[in-house]
């Protein structure tokens, strides 16, 4: 498939200064999509499997009708806006006070020379303010950027990948990571949420990866709680029996880097909720 071509594994082997334009590889990436799902509206994509079966969708359409994280996003609200100890909040660490910012991230940090993604910024602003960090994957910093992300809402995802070589090789790291297969099953992101999108997996559609990112955090039954998305990450490497990498890991923030700029210009709809 021309998409395999020209962004797949045959890219990885390019030296850093042959490899395409990531927004060249963004319209291609997109494009396959709108032309493989013509019927599908382009902001649907951020709803997953959800734009792509009927059935499935009516279902979770009544269960967003009283969804199952309303309370995880009151406890989000509540822990953002309490004061810390020493009388500051999350506010005052974050742009427009932490309010409708989402969409900007991830970032490639020019100081760390590091992709930053929303949670390391919320426990960066807890040790910032002599505050214990909390966990990666789930609990109060999965509440936190729930609702961080609800206050985002409509926005359309915008993350920018800087004129800097540091930042185009971690956006080359996640998107080789992306095309690349392992584990036991020798399966890459890329063949189930590219090649097999649309196709089911025993009774589940396997969803695009356009638009996979825009309603994370998610509520998912499956953990009958809130995770990240590197939680989901994890998850997936050990679908296909790979050892999954660390939350936060660079690996996975260099993923996350790549596959949220895919998706610039899906409205953020997070948090989600998903089987």
């Amino acid at each position: 498939m021309k998409i395999y071509r020209l962004l797949g594994l045959a890219a990885l082997a390019l030296p850093l200064s042959l490899q395409a334009n990531p927004e060249a590889e963004r319209k291609v990436f997109q494009d396959y999509y709108i032309k493989k799902f013509s019927s599908v509206d382009y902001q649907d994509f951020g709803n997953g499997a959800y734009a792509l079966d009927e059935v499935a969708r009516a279902n979770w359409e009544a269960i967003e009708e009283f969804p199952p994280y309303e309370i995880v996003l009151e406890d989000g609200q509540q822990l953002f806006e309490t004061p810390f100890k020493n009388g500051k909040t999350y506010a005052d660490c974050f742009p427009n006070g932490g309010i409708g910012i989402k969409q900007n991230y991830p970032y490639f940090d020019a100081a760390s020379a590091q992709v930053r993604t929303l949670e390391q910024d919320i426990n960066a602003c807890r040790e910032k303010n002599a505050e214990k960090p909390y966990k990666w994957k789930k609990g109060k910093l999965a509440a936190i950027g729930a609702y961080m992300a609800y206050t985002s809402r409509g926005n359309k995802i915008n993350v920018m990948i800087p004129d800097d070589p540091k930042a185009l090789a971690a956006y080359e790291a996640g998107k080789k990571f992306f095309y690349s297969k392992r584990g036991q099953l020798n399966f890459a992101c890329a063949d189930c949420h590219i090649g097999s999108s649309g196709s089911r997996i025993r009774s589940e559609v396997l969803s695009t990866a356009l638009g996979q990112v825009s309603h994370f955090p998610v509520y998912r039954a499956k953990w009958g709680e809130m995770g990240t998305l590197h939680r989901r990450y994890a998850g997936c490497n050990k679908q296909v029996r790979a050892k999954p990498f660390k939350p936060q890991s660079e690996q996975y923030r260099n993923l996350e880097y790549f596959h949220t700029y895919m998706s610039n210009g899906i409205e953020i709809n997070g948090p989600g909720a998903r089987k």
